[in-house]
């Protein structure tokens, strides 16, 4: 019997070195929280209700709003993934209309469950020099308003996992002038606001609600996460009651104790170590920039169509027109470099770095990536950048709705027999968990093709009840059920 706590003290003990998240990657020593038994309780007094704060926690989440420059903020225990939950339900009727980016967290297909909603698809622009998905167009977001005029709400997400931010400021005046709220997941970019060298924060730029995951990009413990509101559109009440729905009645006051010393971290220490997080990531970015075969992505990013700006702090590295793929990268660098990066794609990897990664950890990274550039170097010479279309995103035929596929009778199949039929199911790579099918949606022979591919690869596909892979659960087509 291996137990789970012993395993991680073992781990914890060893040289792999995390380019993943949570962002505080391990190496934060915080003294107030050292024995987390210490000073796990309940709602005793003094120390605020979550649900009801007015003392303690209400004083915390107001810095937070100061911080990011918000009407209101609120912490989220449950990960950003209630901050979504909360922010979708409280802008939309039951059975109302949402117009969502087809790359956004499943979270969010989630809340469209739940509030039983017509979604309308924004799909994100494709580049195929970099194999990466793009930004959301503005000229997109008008078109689908302008034919959805019952729309309720916008979510977009941005930047994505890889970076890639949207033109935000663009798509609030667009979605404003329609008279709704403009919803975005911004949570790969909790540190957007605390260094000039990053992106703009979409709470800048006329976003009405913010969600962030403190985790995933300043030292923060895992699970924690912030929803941000700001100007009239969305209701404050609506944000909180729905809130209480979908967090815990027993928030951890460690993981809300590990907000207030990220809050504290960026007010007292932060142009201080987002400074000397800027010169690190320069110096690794620069020596990389020298790889011959394998490639890192970056700001060449934003002279493309629709991709507004980058997020430099992801280290994206291409295999494209390589003697390797992705997931082969991922495992050489885990096994003989001990490293662990945040995600394989099928030709990329993705390395997350966050203000708590130190000089020798980027250093291991960036001679580990140039080592293995000249072994392939040596064995093959690159022929160019060429991506597979299986990068690319399948728009798959939506014949019902979320809330309908998932309600209706359904049976399991071979996978092999389901082209053509109806998901009841969702199947997605996770990270980054964005959907590639969604339950409603017509399963393809492009699809098809696309998941086997990506299994061949090794990359394990989630969201289906059958663990192997093998068979789908469909949805039971009957002449009455239309």
């Amino acid at each position: 019997m291996n137990y789970l706590d012993k395993s991680l003290y073992e781990y914890s003990r060893t040289d792999f070195y995390p380019f993943h998240m949570p962002g505080h990657k391990r190496q934060v020593q915080n003294e107030s929280l050292r024995n987390p038994y210490a000073v796990d309780i309940t709602e005793i007094t003094d120390f605020d209700n979550l649900h009801h704060a007015e003392g303690i926690i209400k004083e915390n989440q107001d810095l937070a709003a100061e911080l990011y420059h918000a009407e209101k903020s609120w912490f989220l225990i449950n990960g950003s993934t209630a901050g979504i939950l909360a922010a979708v339900s409280a802008c939309t009727s039951r059975n109302g209309k949402l117009l969502m980016a087809r790359n956004c967290h499943k979270a969010v297909y989630h809340a469209a469950y739940l509030r039983g909603l017509e979604t309308v698809y924004l799909y994100p622009s494709y580049e195929p020099f970099c194999g990466l998905n793009g930004g959301i167009s503005p000229a997109d977001v008008e078109k689908a308003l302008e034919e959805n005029p019952d729309t309720e709400a916008v979510m977009i997400t941005s930047p994505t996992y890889d970076g890639v931010v949207s033109d935000i400021e663009k798509i609030a005046e667009i979605v404003h002038r329609h008279g709704i709220p403009l919803l975005v997941d911004e949570a790969h970019g909790a540190h957007f606001a605390f260094h000039p060298a990053f992106p703009v924060s979409a709470l800048e730029l006329g976003a009405d609600v913010v969600i962030h995951s403190l985790h995933k990009t300043l030292p923060a413990m895992t699970q924690t996460a912030l929803l941000h509101k700001k100007g009239g559109r969305v209701s404050e009440e609506k944000l909180e009651e729905f809130l209480d729905i979908y967090e815990t009645s027993s928030p951890s006051y460690i993981l809300m104790g590990g907000i207030s010393y990220c809050l504290r971290y960026v007010k007292e220490q932060g142009q201080e170590q987002f400074g000397q997080f800027w010169e690190y990531l320069q110096e690794c970015r620069k020596a990389l920039g020298k790889l011959r075969v394998l490639r890192l992505i970056g700001k060449e990013l934003t002279e493309q169509k629709d991709i507004f700006d980058f997020d430099c702090s992801k280290i994206v590295i291409s295999t494209a027109g390589a003697d390797i793929d992705g997931p082969g990268l991922h495992e050489l660098l885990r096994k003989r470099y001990h490293l662990e990066m945040e995600m394989e794609a099928e030709q990329y990897i993705l390395a997350l770095t966050s203000v708590a990664d130190s000089r020798e950890g980027f250093q291991r990274l960036t001679k580990a990536l140039l080592e293995i550039d000249r072994e392939l170097a040596e064995k093959h010479a690159p022929e160019g950048f060429c991506f597979i279309e299986s990068c690319q995103q399948v728009h798959n035929e939506r014949v019902y709705p979320v809330w309908k596929a998932m309600e209706s009778p359904c049976r399991k199949v071979p996978l092999e027999e389901s082209i053509g039929k109806i998901s009841a199911e969702y199947v997605y790579l996770y990270p980054p968990g964005i959907p590639l099918l969604v339950p409603g949606e017509r399963i393809s022979p492009e699809f098809f093709r696309h998941m086997e591919e990506l299994k061949l690869q090794g990359l394990t596909l989630q969201g289906m009840k059958d663990y192997s892979q093998n068979s789908i659960y469909i949805v039971e087509e009957r002449k009455n059920n239309g």
